[in-house]
């Protein structure tokens, strides 16, 4: 493995979020090397999104440094930021503004201009399908075509590392094909960790998976050691969960 290859891209350093005497997550650790596609698992209520947050600087760790590119997030945020596209669940979009503005005003907003701004809003207008729709409304938009504004938004600056929380939720199976064939194609050039609670798009995307339950990471591996002695994921899922 080349150095580039092995670079760590995503670090969760014993990672703890408290709540008075509640703990979202607690003493979470792994890494996630330049290349990797990883899925992020586990029932509602785990610390998913909780760790996602620690890990793009949103929130600030009870305990634990996250890392981006090397970056401390909680004081080296902007710079690591720079190398992040971070799409939350549910991610707030403008529904007055157009596809269009909402890329410009994010265009501007990361300091991008000239020939090089357009030429990067142009690019993710292809890349994901947003041609059709373009001018029109981002709130008379479907739900699957906001999801695809919110990830045009989050690849504008080139990031090399993502981090997306539940990006199929509430597609239609066609919607939901359309955004992984976008994520599996940007799984090509990027580092991706990305949460989801349907089970095919582990094995059609990602080479690993983290299960995190009540807070604590259960499992780290590859989606052939997650499967073990050949269950059906839905199966392994129950069970790391503590379902009987």
């Amino acid at each position: 493995m080349s150095d580039q290859q092995s670079a760590v891209m995503i670090e969760a350093d014993g990672l703890s979020k408290f709540y008075g005497d509640f703990a979202a997550c607690r003493d979470v650790t792994f890494t996630i090397r330049k290349g990797e596609v990883v899925a992020f698992l586990g029932p509602n209520g785990a610390g998913k999104s909780t760790t996602m947050k620690l890990l793009t600087g949103y929130l600030s760790p009870s305990e634990g440094v996250a890392r981006i590119a090397g970056h401390d997030m909680t004081v080296e945020r902007l710079e690591g930021s720079k190398l992040l596209g971070y799409l939350p669940e549910n991610g707030p979009l403008y529904p007055d503004m157009t596809p269009r503005s909402l890329l410009e005003f994010f265009a501007s907003a990361r300091g991008m201009t000239g020939r090089h701004r357009e030429q990067r809003i142009e690019e993710v207008i292809d890349l994901c399908d947003l041609s059709s729709v373009v001018g029109k409304a981002i709130g008379k938009l479907s739900k699957g075509y906001r999801q695809r504004v919110g990830m045009a938004q989050v690849l504008l600056h080139e990031p090399d590392v993502l981090i997306l929380d539940e990006p199929t939720a509430g597609l239609d199976p066609n919607q939901i094909r359309e955004v992984r064939d976008t994520i599996r194609k940007l799984g090509e050039s990027k580092t991706i960790l990305l949460s989801t609670h349907i089970l095919q798009e582990v094995e059609a995307m990602c080479s690993r998976a983290l299960f995190i339950n009540e807070g604590r990471l259960v499992f780290d591996g590859t989606i052939a050691e997650l499967r073990g002695d050949g269950k059906p994921l839905e199966e392994r899922f129950h069970e790391l969960s503590g379902v009987a």
